[in-house]
């Protein structure tokens, strides 16, 4: 039986990732969380971890190179997702020690977990999959972005103390694939999301707020930021796909890909998407939030995934609308239930 480790499986993209590895593969699942990670998105896959049927929570730190040496020769996982970071743009310009120690030392301790078991036990060789992130490619001017969209070798230009650490991250992939032969793959996934997508990224934030509007929790103003920002959006369901597919369909260590959907618009488009879903959309109106607003901004986000899509034969299957609209019920489904939030 193979066996896949998640780093962050608490996570949106973690717990949609264990979900697809239940349903398409006869894998077990090995989730590290922290004892106190918030385990909402995997509140459906407890009851299977109750009675150990394939999923499995361990209690693991980046932070704690003990835990992550501990975790790897416990169970030696055949593949290992690297999902887990502090993953908060906006949120890193006030804490930046923390991300950049969690984000890029915290990837090194997992790597260096992993080589040395591989040095410990010879025939251990993993497939793992590193996950950047495309705000490595920071601030782009208009003039100088490939009219294909931005591909793997246009130079970095991180604009947050997050894209930074991704650097790190990535580098790091590909380091320790060059330097010890171990399958190291690296992506940088462009704009996803989906249901429980974290309420501190832009569209999540307007779908959480609508709902709360019209649930009459807030008055009818919905808080933004940069609505000028071009993002090209991807379903976390597909991005998922798309992470399988890396590690199982002739992986090559040291490479890196972007990956990304097919459906490009403004921020400010994807808030008229969504307040035209509810049916309080005359009275729904928006007012600019100062402390939304990042110092620098990554406001050109728009991929070309041809390498990934040529090696995997990957493509996005689920419309720009259908994931819209399933993240505005998703937050209309908690509050209906009756859970408080902040409003940001």
């Amino acid at each position: 039986m193979k066996k896949a480790l998640i780093t962050g499986i608490t996570g949106m993209v973690g717990s949609h990732l264990a979900d697809y590895l239940l349903e398409n593969t006869d894998w077990d699942i090995y989730g590290v969380c922290r004892w106190r990670s918030p385990i909402e998105n995997v509140e459906h896959l407890l009851d299977k971890a109750n009675k150990k049927e394939r999923v499995y929570f361990e209690y693991a730190d980046l932070n704690d190179q003990v835990s992550l040496l501990l975790v790897i020769q416990k169970y030696k996982p055949d593949y290992i997702f690297h999902l887990a970071a502090q993953s908060y743009p906006l949120t890193s310009f006030t804490i930046p020690i923390e991300t950049l120690n969690t984000n890029v030392l915290g990837t090194c301790r997992l790597l260096e977990a992993v080589h040395l078991e591989m040095e410990r036990e010879p025939g251990y060789h993993p497939v793992i999959h590193v996950c950047a992130s495309s705000e490595v490619f920071g601030k782009i001017p208009a003039e100088k972005k490939p009219d294909t969209g931005i591909h793997e070798d246009c130079p970095f230009h991180p604009a947050s103390p997050y894209a930074i650490s991704k650097v790190g991250t990535d580098l790091l992939g590909r380091y320790y694939a060059e330097a010890y032969g171990m399958t190291v793959m690296t992506t940088r996934m462009f704009t996803h999301t989906g249901p429980r997508r974290g309420d501190v990224f832009h569209e999540s934030t307007f779908a959480k707020q609508i709902a709360m509007i019209e649930k009459g929790l807030i008055p009818p103003v919905v808080h933004v930021g940069n609505l000028d920002s071009l993002r090209t959006y991807a379903d976390v369901r597909d991005a998922v796909r798309a992470y399988y597919m890396l590690v199982t369909i002739n992986p090559i260590s040291g490479e890196y890909y972007n990956i990304g959907g097919s459906y490009t618009c403004t921020v400010r488009d994807t808030l008229e998407t969504l307040i035209n879903m509810s049916p309080m959309k005359n009275q729904i109106t928006t007012e600019v939030d100062p402390e939304r607003l990042r110092p620098i901004d990554a406001d050109l986000q728009v991929p070309d995934c041809s390498k990934f899509r040529k090696h995997t034969g990957w493509e996005p299957e689920i419309k720009y609308e259908k994931t819209m609209s399933d993240l505005l019920n998703y937050w209309r489904a908690r509050i209906e239930k009756g859970e408080l939030f902040l409003s940001r």
